[in-house]
């Protein structure tokens, strides 16, 4: 069943998880994928905590002794989600040792309502590092204008990021300046460069899913032949941009001080279309040092009957710009595109956020000690 998932790794993506819950962790099934599906790693977001935390299982004692403490409803999601974060983290430790501190590495997110306040942002970054206090956390920030000079001064702070919410190119470019700017300033603080990672999400399905939509909007043969094919373009052009900023003069100098290249990590990876392959931002986005975090549905259909066939992004790169500049030629705006799916989705883990905060309300209140 996992012939294609050692495959993939072979190749250089690491296997990271889109998915955390108490149960997981308790049941030993986040230890099972670990040893038997080659997963590396996890990642979470406010929807995937939404999720968990409102089905309930295992969260219940935590809740009834939060209650009893008489805590905040954000401070009672603060010590649930962290607790979960460090347990996995502990389950991922061997991994993290093992690869040197590349992978075993589990995300958690800042607030996503503070994804427009840099100076939030950088205190909410600092608050939940020391929170987890594990070595194999990566504290998310969104890609968000005011989340750049965030990720710089994180960095320079020697906390590892992983940077979510990348759409565009531009953008994607701009994380990765504001990566090495955070490079010069913790080696200017004398940070040991060796011991901070980073990731940057570079999202998948969803450029699809909204470029689709706009193309059978228009419906001539020329934006049929168009459809699912923008995400991997996408995608294929920012691994472009990362070799190229990767191999600068002045990354080159923070290497030789000892630091780690910021991965490109293909997120939201589960195919929305059912006219699409499942894994069909898995096999056509292999490339070395990158990480796929995928849904659990994703990481059984790559196991089941993934293609991986070695390197399917490299040497793609005139065919991907060909296919933007076709996109742009019809009419359909990339940058009103990648804007949309920004603000869709800091929008999106808002309300995902605000539906935590109420359900774990009522929690709190049912399970109150009486007066």
């Amino acid at each position: 069943m996992t012939d294609a998932l050692k495959r993939l790794s072979d190749e250089g993506v690491a296997i990271w998880l889109d998915d955390l819950s108490r149960k997981r962790i308790t049941s030993g099934n986040l230890a099972e994928l670990i040893d038997q599906s080659h997963v590396v790693g996890v990642t979470t977001n406010p929807s995937i905590f939404q999720k968990a935390i409102s089905g309930g299982e295992g969260y219940e004692q935590q809740l009834t002794d939060l209650a009893a403490r008489k805590v905040t409803v954000d401070e009672a999601i603060r010590m649930i989600t962290t607790a979960d974060v460090r347990d996995a983290a502990d389950i991922l430790r061997p991994v993290f040792d093992a690869t040197g501190g590349q992978d075993g590495r589990v995300s958690i997110e800042v607030d996503p309502r503070l994804a427009h306040n840099t100076v939030a942002t950088v205190a909410e970054a600092k608050q939940l590092a020391w929170l987890v206090d594990r070595p194999n956390t990566l504290i998310k920030i969104p890609a968000t204008k005011a989340g750049l000079p965030a990720i710089a001064e994180v960095i320079g702070k020697g906390i590892s990021v992983n940077v979510t919410l990348i759409f565009s190119l531009e953008r994607y470019r701009a994380v990765m300046d504001a990566y090495l700017t955070g490079l010069e300033q913790a080696k200017a603080a004398g940070q040991d460069l060796s011991l901070i990672h980073s990731v940057a999400s570079f999202f998948v399905s969803r450029v699809d899913t909204e470029i689709d939509k706009r193309l059978d909007a228009l419906g001539t043969d020329e934006a049929k032949a168009l459809r699912g094919k923008a995400a991997l373009a996408n995608a294929r052009l920012a691994y472009q941009a990362y070799e190229e900023v990767f191999s600068s003069d002045r990354w080159l100098a923070l290497e030789k001080a000892g630091a780690n290249k910021q991965r490109a990590l293909w997120a939201s990876t589960g195919v929305k279309d059912p006219a699409y392959k499942d894994t069909l931002y898995v096999d056509d986005l292999v490339a070395p040092n990158t990480v796929n975090t995928m849904p659990e549905a994703t990481l059984e259909a790559t196991a089941d009957h993934g293609q991986i066939t070695g390197d399917t992004v490299r040497g793609t790169y005139e065919q991907a710009k060909a296919e933007l500049d076709a996109l742009a030629k019809l009419g359909v705006s990339y940058d009103e595109v990648v804007q949309l799916l920004e603000d869709e989705g800091v929008e999106k883990f808002e309300a995902s956020w605000n539906d935590l905060l109420k359900s774990t309300e009522a929690e709190l209140k049912r399970l109150a000690p009486e007066a």
